[in-house]
């Protein structure tokens, strides 16, 4: 594929004043690539030797992660896509993932999105729930932690398996787990397997019936509170995902060496974007946790020696993380990291103070919803602004605040005035799937997206849950 110019694909993006120059070329023309298959064919052509994936067995063994290059990771993605693909998985066919975050969760969530459609689900969550999600999305194929990763998750697996009356459930097993594997409980009329064992029998080559997706089709079921705080499957389309995750990645600061940590699990947009597709858009190395991620306790007793190690540029964290590293003393050398990612909740100014003054790193915070794919605003380093402020609007996405009526008529609001935060741009959803039959999902905004209200623009809107969304700054 023709590569497009360096500075066309990575504008300088290193303060808010650098937002009028980018947005002065229109998106389409910046070469991106079209689909998640897209971003990993270009980094296996770029960086075939260079290390994509290093995933932990857990903080007690962190110094035995397994590590795949980017040519490796292709390779695994083709291999699993076969696999998918011969169970009967189209573009249109869900893939429920039901695991915590394991050493091929990454390739198999890419070749999910390259076969059919991927569905990530909280494997914590109790069986009826996840089956509910699951059927929602119309999963065919289920992989899930197997019995030695999570036993609780296949007991879920195995209900769930039989119940939808999927063709095949595929384990995943624990990084470095030693051979041989237990033996697996058989499911009646699903083909039970290790997903390593039956990816192996594949060619790493795609086969001829495996077509690559487009941009404009869809890549993936999010579930997700929602606008109105009901459950929900947020449908995300390949677009959506690759432009999210340009946006993330196209920042000055960090560069093709720079190494991020992941601690967030995979059935979360926060990881998918920014952990592990904007990483593989700049050919930067991510080194993900054990499968209990920050959950893990002992993680905070040896995270600096991990930084130390890999020369950890940047870290992605909610703010409970961040107040309990403010406590871990530094007992390792941490100059690598220029700045960590905090979002998904207000950050108190308390923990922020406590954290950037023991470590002397800054905390840049982001703003986003699973219904604008993941991230919609950004903040800087070195850049002053309110403390409770998410910061910028990314490129290509607008901000408004309005008022909706009891009717549902909207309001636009002055600057400054809280309201209800809306966002249009390329990374809104195209709608939640609210069901499946023979020719694929249903997907109905269900209300929450309009189209905006500007003659100049054809965007859709959506309106998310903030009451405080004068915190991102309207530019």
């Amino acid at each position: 594929m023709n590569a497009p110019r360096s500075d066309l694909l990575w504008p300088a993006y290193d303060q808010p004043g650098a937002l009028t120059a980018i947005e002065s070329i229109a998106l389409e023309d910046r070469g991106l690539p079209g689909s998640t298959y897209d971003v990993l064919a270009r980094a296996a052509a770029l960086w075939p030797d260079r290390p994509a994936l290093t995933v932990l067995p857990s903080a007690e063994q962190w110094t035995r992660g397994e590590s795949v290059s980017f040519e490796q990771l292709r390779d695994q993605v083709h291999r699993i896509a076969n696999l998918f693909h011969r169970h009967g998985v189209r573009r249109t066919t869900a893939v429920g993932l039901l695991t915590p975050n394991a050493g091929m969760l990454p390739a198999t969530l890419l070749a999910a999105q390259l076969a059919g459609c991927a569905a990530p689900v909280n494997p914590a969550l109790a069986a009826e729930h996840a089956e509910r999600l699951l059927s929602l999305g119309g999963a065919r194929i289920l992989v899930a932690a197997g019995p030695e990763l999570d036993a609780d998750a296949w007991r879920t697996a195995r209900t769930v398996a039989a119940s939808l009356r999927c063709s095949a459930l595929f384990a995943l097993r624990p990084v470095g787990a030693p051979d041989p594997a237990p033996e697996l409980e058989r499911v009646e009329g699903v083909h039970v397997a290790y997903l390593h064992v039956a990816a192996a029998a594949q060619p790493a080559e795609l086969r001829p019936g495996v077509v690559p997706p487009k941009a404009g089709d869809l890549a993936a079921y999010f579930h997700t509170g929602g606008t109105t705080g009901a459950p929900k499957l947020a449908a995300h389309t390949h677009a959506n995902e690759v432009t999210d995750a340009w946006m993330i990645a196209a920042n000055s600061v960090l560069d093709s060496d720079s190494v991020l940590f992941a601690g967030l699990p995979l059935f979360h947009v926060n990881a998918l974007v920014v952990t592990l597709l904007a990483p593989l858009l700049r050919g930067q190395h991510s080194v993900w946790t054990g499968p209990l991620g920050y959950r893990e306790p002992a993680l905070f007793a040896v995270i600096w020696k991990i930084v130390e190690h890999f020369r950890i540029a940047t870290m992605s964290a909610v703010p409970t993380v961040y107040a309990r590293l403010a406590q871990v003393p530094l007992d390792a050398d941490i100059t690598s990291l220029r700045f960590a990612i905090v979002g998904a909740s207000p950050l108190p100014p308390a923990v922020r103070a406590a954290f950037e003054h023991h470590t002397g790193v800054p905390l840049c915070q982001g703003y986003g919803l699973t219904e604008a794919t993941c991230g919609s605003a950004r903040s800087f380093l070195h850049e002053h602004q309110r403390p409770e402020a998410a910061g910028q609007r990314m490129p290509y996405q607008q901000v408004k605040t309005v008022r909706i009526d009891s009717d549902g008529h909207w309001h636009d609001l002055p600057q400054g005035e809280p309201g209800i935060l809306a966002i249009s741009g390329p990374t809104v959803f195209p709608g939640y799937v609210v069901g499946h039959d023979d020719t694929g999902p249903r997907v109905d905004t269900l209300g929450s997206v309009r189209d905006g209200s500007t003659p100049a623009t054809s965007r859709a809107w959506i309106p998310t849950d903030s009451s405080t969304c004068s915190a991102a700054r309207r530019t």
